[in-house]
């Protein structure tokens, strides 16, 4: 692909009313087993909607997922989905992607790694269970890592008043939101320094 900025170009991939699906780089049109077969490659594509130009990318790769699991390619585990959609609207929710890339890039800069170690565990039950222990535990450090850096509310938020000390409600209830909003703020942005700072050092 062409180099712009030295970063290789994006490919936009139109999707039309019909759902049809048209890849501007070579002028036809594709299916979702050809942008599939992109994901693999490590080719960067943007799916926009022909009409408006809203960006569908998110939904597109999802929809990837959902017909290669339809496939009866089980990569995603029953108890995982229902635990993921239960933090749809929870507090965690905005810390829960930053700890899945993570994980993901964690795992990835060890495939070669888990690879052998899946070829030893095809021979030995014991193996294949200190693997997934191990893994687990990293993963859990990681996400330990990323909850320390995710205390809203607390020391942020400034210390309670002592006990017998009152406020009017309105001045209390408006600083309190006020408050727990810019903690928020700080928390998230600390949140985020943090993760790329722990992604980089694991390049």
């Amino acid at each position: 692909m062409t180099k712009s900025n030295g970063k290789s170009s994006e490919i936009v991939i139109k999707k039309y009313a019909n759902r049809r699906l048209y890849d501007t780089s070579t002028s036809q049109y594709v299916t979702l087993d050809y942008l599939r077969d992109l994901v693999k490659k490590g080719t960067d594509f943007q799916v926009i909607d022909a009409k408006s130009g809203e960006d569908l990318t998110r939904g597109v790769l999802a929809q990837i997922i959902f017909e290669e699991e339809a496939r009866g390619a089980n990569l995603l585990p029953v108890d995982f989905l229902r635990q993921l959609i239960g933090f749809y609207g929870d507090s965690l929710q905005s810390v829960v992607p930053g700890y899945l890339q993570m994980s993901m890039n964690s795992f990835s800069q060890q495939q070669e790694e888990f690879r052998d170690r899946m070829t030893e565990a095809m021979t030995s039950p014991q193996a294949s269970m200190a693997m997934i222990e191990e893994q687990t535990r990293r993963n859990m450090e990681m996400f330990g890592q990323a909850m320390r850096m995710f205390s809203p509310f607390t020391a942020a938020s400034g210390a309670a008043p002592a006990s017998g000390e009152t406020a009017p409600a309105s001045e209390t209830e408006d600083k309190k939101e006020g408050d727990d909003v810019a903690a928020m703020r700080e928390e998230l942005d600390a949140m985020r320094a943090k993760l790329d700072q722990l992604l980089d050092t694991k390049k």
